[in-house]
């Protein structure tokens, strides 16, 4: 019987790095926004519904989506907003979950879903134990500053975006708090996955 872990947190809360030290003793990942990529490359399906319901003018020279361009469209319109998710979300939910059998398949006792707004898009069903990477906000945000050049407003606006990381605490089934050194946070994971019975 295979272990699948929701890996989430909040922006800069140091998910990644938790991530790769996953990768680094062997688990496989699959990571949301790599897929989220992937189904929106041209001649995917979800591509083709993008391009159908927001038009050319979305599109790069190259035919590619052209992101800041459509994000711009949907960030100042909630309908249009859920309506790109409606094509986006259900596309990378299927692939997830074929990536994630292929590896149970192959024999692996764990494998990692690496979901950044697992909660959010209420995705937790697809889950059997839930991971959070926790950090102090003002930590958050003096990394996300650092990390993205933002100004404190702006980061302000991406991590407010989210749900607060407080509040995922709440619902996780383990907790790594990130506040102190990636030796620390490793030791945390490796105990977790101690207590989860995952061998590696």
């Amino acid at each position: 019987m295979s272990l699948v872990i929701g890996l989430t947190g909040g922006i800069a809360s140091g998910k990644s790095t938790v991530s790769a030290m996953l990768r680094e003793i062997g688990v496989p990942v699959i990571d949301a926004d790599v897929i989220a990529h992937q189904v929106v490359k041209v001649g995917q399906p979800a591509y083709n519904e993008i391009v159908n319901v927001f038009g050319d003018s979305i599109l790069k020279a190259d035919k590619t989506i052209d992101r800041p361009q459509l994000g711009s469209i949907v960030f100042n319109n909630e309908q249009k907003r859920l309506v790109l998710n409606s094509i986006v979300h259900p596309a990378v939910r299927q692939a997830m979950l074929s990536e994630k059998n292929l590896y149970i398949q192959q024999g692996h006792s764990v494998v990692v879903l690496d979901i950044p707004l697992l909660f959010e898009s209420k995705l937790t069903s697809l889950v059997d134990k839930v991971l959070v990477v926790y950090v102090d906000e003002e930590i958050q945000l003096a990394r996300l500053i650092k990390r993205n050049q933002l100004t404190e407003t702006e980061a302000l606006a991406r991590i407010s975006s989210q749900m607060p990381l407080k509040n995922k605490v709440e619902l996780a089934d383990a907790v790594i708090n990130n506040n102190g050194t990636i030796e620390d946070s490793q030791r945390q994971l490796f105990h977790i996955l101690k207590e989860w019975h995952v061998k590696f």
